[in-house]
């Protein structure tokens, strides 16, 4: 017996709406209707050509019911500009991240959240204090998916090839998620994640669609990776956009990033914030001066390295939950990878 809900995924998974779906199975858009509310099963044809385009396997169709993230709880960036295709693609990719964390949590025991709620304190304040209460003082972090990991975020990523999807978050059975669109640069990658944890901890409560919270955000985030006490410690006044391009690396931001963060702290003057962005933007956009190299996850390149010791490389994970390699691989692109430093340690145990 197909289970509808689990077709729909894997349309919202191909981008696809209701009638182009129907149109690339073949039948018409009434069957699919009658399909999905149950009086009808899907034709065999059909089901032949969904597996072939989709590449998931029949199995997955006959699956139990899963869980959506759901969408009043999950924080977008960039919301405004998302298409509705884009919005659903991405999480539907939730829902299969869902089902792999489950996989994984019944086998190892991975870290619990160390997480804290700050709604009622400004942005700033959230950042110190949520530093305060990790014990990481105002020092530059070093590898922002490792110190999510090791306080118990699960992170994932998204392939989604769209400039208007940045990352999203949201809590799950009090277990906080926050997926990065690793495509984007990874100082880009980098401040997303700070903003995403950032809604974790000021906005679980009273949610993350009110006007102000994108700005929250921010400046949470600006304020996390950069505090301004080490700013005004390490950086002088600013002379060139060199010196921009030069010291960012400390703190691992874009060069807008640590432009806008010492303008507001006074080492960068009105004429000079104004010269440098004009500098970047000749550049062009998605292009980052002096780049950092890529984060990896410890978690996922220490599970995977098991998993491949037991004789279960990631194509045989996709055959035990029957979910495409490929669907697996786009959770993990850019995140997990087999040489990596190790900056913060991570424990993990086999149950």
């Amino acid at each position: 017996m197909l289970n509808p809900d689990r077709v729909d995924l894997v349309r919202r998974r191909l981008g696809l709406t209701k009638i182009g779906f129907a149109q690339k199975l073949g039948i018409d858009r009434k069957v699919l209707h009658r399909f999905e509310i149950g009086v009808a099963d899907l034709p065999r044809s059909a089901l032949k050509t969904l597996c072939e385009t989709s590449q998931y396997p029949e199995a997955f169709f006959s699956k139990d019911a899963f869980e959506y993230p759901n969408p009043t709880g999950v924080s977008f960036r960039s919301l405004r500009s998302l298409t509705a295709g884009a919005r659903d693609a991405a999480i539907a990719a939730g829902a299969l991240a869902f089902e792999l964390d489950d996989w994984i949590s019944e086998r190892y025991t991975l870290p619990e959240h160390s997480l804290i709620q700050t709604d009622s304190r400004s942005p700033i304040e959230s950042a110190a204090h949520l530093r305060a209460h990790w014990g990481i003082g105002e020092r530059p972090i070093g590898n922002v998916i490792n110190l999510l990991e090791a306080r118990g975020v699960r992170v994932f990523s998204l392939v989604e090839e769209t400039r208007h999807l940045d990352a999203y978050s949201m809590w799950r059975n009090d277990k906080p998620y926050i997926f990065l669109n690793t495509l984007k640069t990874t100082e880009h990658g980098r401040f997303d994640a700070a903003h995403e944890l950032g809604h974790l901890v000021m906005h679980r409560h009273g949610g993350a669609s009110h006007k102000s919270a994108e700005h929250e955000a921010n400046t949470f985030a600006s304020a996390f990776l950069m505090p301004a006490a080490d700013l005004k410690a390490e950086v002088g006044w600013i002379r060139s956009f060199n010196d921009i391009i030069e010291k960012k690396r400390r703190w691992g931001v874009s060069a807008a990033a640590l432009n806008y963060a010492l303008h507001k702290i006074g080492r960068v003057g009105d004429w000079n914030y104004r010269s440098y962005y004009i500098e970047l933007g000749k550049l062009g956009r998605g292009v980052e001066p002096n780049p950092l190299p890529p984060e990896t996850s410890q978690i996922w390149t220490k599970i995977l390295t098991d998993l491949w010791r037991q004789g279960i490389p990631l194509s045989g994970l996709a055959t035990q939950l029957n979910i495409p390699e490929r669907e697996l691989s786009s959770l993990l692109f850019g995140i997990a990878s087999a040489v990596r430093r190790q900056s913060d340690p991570i424990s993990l145990r086999v149950v």
